[in-house]
């Protein structure tokens, strides 16, 4: 896998496991393990039968969870302790075998990278949440996994597309930051009031935009 091809494929699933990180870590070891790719050395343990039996486990039990209101929500909270750190060491790893010192600032940005498409997803689950649409969450939830797939399938078929295409939400993200994080804390506001049982915490609250 030539510097290009890497670059793109190590960020890219940093950025995707923000989203979805069961469905990067199957994607990337199931590729591997049928022949289709030969990932980098430091990723080759995603396509190990416990590793992609455990993914494969967690990925089912996210997709249920990631489509139920509220339970979404706790989902995500969970999460933030978990795609964010394994945005970093996908992203660390990929560029292992070529330098130490390229290891640790790929695993600086894939870590932020996942920071940003976590915010991102919590904050658009949060909107979508305030919508009267029942059917919304599984909507957006099918679109995300879509998303997280696709963005790997992407840096691997036309990894200079997908970089540029990387730096455009990169840059989208930054100019979201303060609602971003105003949403956020709406969502962190809702689970609070889940937890001191608050039986529609999301009444009387305004949407984001408004």
């Amino acid at each position: 896998m030539d510097l290009l091809t890497t670059a793109a494929l190590s960020l890219g699933a940093a950025w995707a496991s923000g989203i979805n990180l069961y469905a990067v870590v199957l994607t990337l070891g199931l590729l591997d393990a049928a022949g289709v790719i030969t990932l980098p050395h430091g990723l080759e343990p995603l396509s190990s039968p416990l590793v992609l039996g455990v993914a494969g486990a967690l990925y089912v039990v996210e997709f249920v969870a990631d489509k139920v209101p509220g339970v979404d929500h706790f989902w995500d909270a969970i999460h933030s302790f978990i795609r964010i750190p394994a945005g970093a060491v996908i992203a660390a790893a990929g560029f292992g075998q070529i330098d130490p010192e390229w290891a640790i600032a790929a695993g600086l940005i894939g870590g932020t990278l996942a920071l940003g498409s976590h915010l991102g997803k919590a904050s658009t689950r949060a909107a979508v949440n305030l919508s009267p649409e029942p059917f919304s969450t599984w909507t957006v939830s099918i679109l995300e996994d879509f998303a997280a797939i696709g963005a790997v399938l992407m840096a691997l078929l036309v990894p200079i597309v997908f970089l540029i295409a990387l730096a455009i939400i990169v840059a989208a993200t930054i100019w979201l930051l303060p609602k971003l994080l105003r949403v956020a804390a709406l969502v962190l506001g809702t689970i609070l009031g889940w937890l001191r049982g608050d039986a529609n915490p999301l009444r009387g609250r305004r949407s984001p935009g408004s």
